[in-house]
């Protein structure tokens, strides 16, 4: 037992840590439209195991649009390139909770299931949803869904991957879908929950490389960069000044004190003198004061108090 338990523990420190053999990877957006732009990251051992993998994200982080939060955009790693992972927009999807606040009781609904095909054979599903003000009668439904219908037949059909992509995250489609249907009922709101990319067609090689979009990447670090050490240096040099100006301020109250404690010196000295002064006085006879004062032209009269606060002045 003791032999077979040191064999397991060999074993298990023999075995590799998978998750040290794993490293990260960056998910770029498509190419177009959005020009490789990051939009998350991801771990894997190899380049191999991301492929196929389903990343999903908000609108609103890809194109910055606060009002497409319920949004949720969804892409597949399709290649990888050194540490990039590269994907194509899949579709897109409403968050549950949205469409819940717009059907509310005796609101009339219409959804439908639409498979359609863009001029550059991508093969897409579409699942349109109509909300109206009021109850809907059936025969009404079933009219709304064949415009629905004819509508995005008609506008995927002459319309490449990425217009109707655009048209659809814009809500454009969402608008002509509204246009064609408001002679039968008036409606509330009109939203694509769902949209599904089946097939893949004719990818659209425009736009700049990923290479060029490295480049791009590190002129803007390096610009951001130099903006960051210069308003650094400037925030240094105000504090420097400030520092300097502080000791100027200190110093020039460390004079006005050493000033002020002269003045307080010397208005003690007198102090002292005149204290000094007056003691030697009162230790003179009244006569002696009258000649004090005659020397001095003052008057003589009065008591010796008197006398030697005439003389101290």
């Amino acid at each position: 037992m003791a032999a077979k338990g040191a064999k397991a523990r060999a074993a298990a420190r023999k075995q590799r840590d998978k998750w040290k053999s794993k490293r990260w990877f960056t998910i770029r957006a498509p190419r177009q439209p959005w020009q490789f732009k990051v939009i998350g990251e991801t771990l894997g051992e190899t380049p191999e195991h991301l492929m196929g993998r389903i990343y999903e994200t908000t609108q609103n982080e890809v194109d910055g649009d606060f009002s497409k939060m319920h949004v949720k955009l969804r892409f597949r790693v399709v290649d990888t390139r050194g540490e990039d992972a590269l994907t194509e927009y899949i579709g897109h999807a409403l968050q549950s909770d949205y469409i819940r606040r717009q059907i509310r009781r005796h609101r009339g609904k219409v959804d439908d299931v639409v498979d359609c095909v863009t001029s550059d054979g991508y093969y897409l599903r579409v699942k349109p949803v109509v909300v109206a003000a009021n109850r809907i009668k059936s025969s009404q439904k079933s009219q709304m869904r064949k415009l629905m219908r004819d509508t995005l037949l008609q506008f995927t059909a002459r319309s490449t991957w990425l217009e109707v992509q655009a048209s659809i995250l814009s809500g454009a489609l969402e608008t002509t879908l509204v246009d064609a249907i408001k002679a039968i009922q008036p409606t509330r709101t009109v939203m694509i929950r769902k949209v599904q990319l089946i097939q893949s067609g004719v990818v659209a090689e425009d736009g700049p490389t990923l290479d060029e979009i490295h480049e791009e990447e590190k002129r803007a670090n390096a610009e951001q960069a130099a903006k960051k050490a210069a308003a650094l240096e400037k925030a240094m040099a105000g504090e420097e000044d400030e520092n300097s100006s502080e000791d100027e301020e200190e110093s020039a109250d460390d004079a006005d004190d050493s000033e002020d404690e002269a003045e307080a010196d010397e208005s003690s000295d007198d102090s002292d003198d005149s204290a000094e002064e007056e003691q030697d006085l009162s230790s003179l006879k009244v006569a002696e004061l009258k000649e004090l004062l005659k020397a001095a032209g003052k008057p003589v009269g009065g008591k010796k108090a008197e006398l030697i606060a005439r003389l101290s002045e």
